[in-house]
């Protein structure tokens, strides 16, 4: 595959788990620290955080389809992974066993991808129309 499909893909799940956050705060944040997400004031930081993925994975592919400056919103998301990831450490124990390292590995491994996503994709042409989410958004292909 290569790098910009990659990076497209990448994008979409970005924006998937992004919605599941704000959609479902609860469950979804029960996928990475367990029962405590189902707590109001914890829904409010499961929703800001997946508004953030949302947000970054949106930016991603309009990017890609206006074929402007990417790199920076992959180094973006990558740096949040990198956060959410040591985060998910540093809580330890608080955060049970069999959920914590399944989200370290995939902060992990989504930040590794991003690292070696960026420094490829920072000169591209635009791909117009290839992306539903810029039309949604009010970014029509441009032909």
């Amino acid at each position: 595959m290569k790098p910009r499909e990659l990076a497209l893909w990448h994008a979409r799940g970005r924006q998937l788990v992004g919605a599941a956050f704000v959609l479902a705060p609860g469950l979804a944040g029960s996928a990475w620290i367990g029962s405590d997400a189902r707590r109001r004031p914890v829904k409010v930081l499961a929703r800001a955080f997946g508004a953030r993925d949302l947000a970054i994975g949106l930016g991603i592919v309009i990017a890609l389809d206006r074929g402007t400056p990417v790199r920076g919103w992959i180094e973006a998301g990558t740096l949040s992974d990198g956060i959410d990831t040591v985060a998910s450490l540093l809580a330890g124990s608080s955060i049970p066993p069999a959920i914590r390292w399944p989200c370290v590995a995939l902060g992990a491994g989504s930040a590794a991808l991003g690292a070696y996503l960026a420094p490829q994709l920072d000169e591209l042409d635009p791909i117009p129309g290839e992306t539903p989410e810029a039309a949604l958004t009010g970014h029509p292909a441009q032909r």
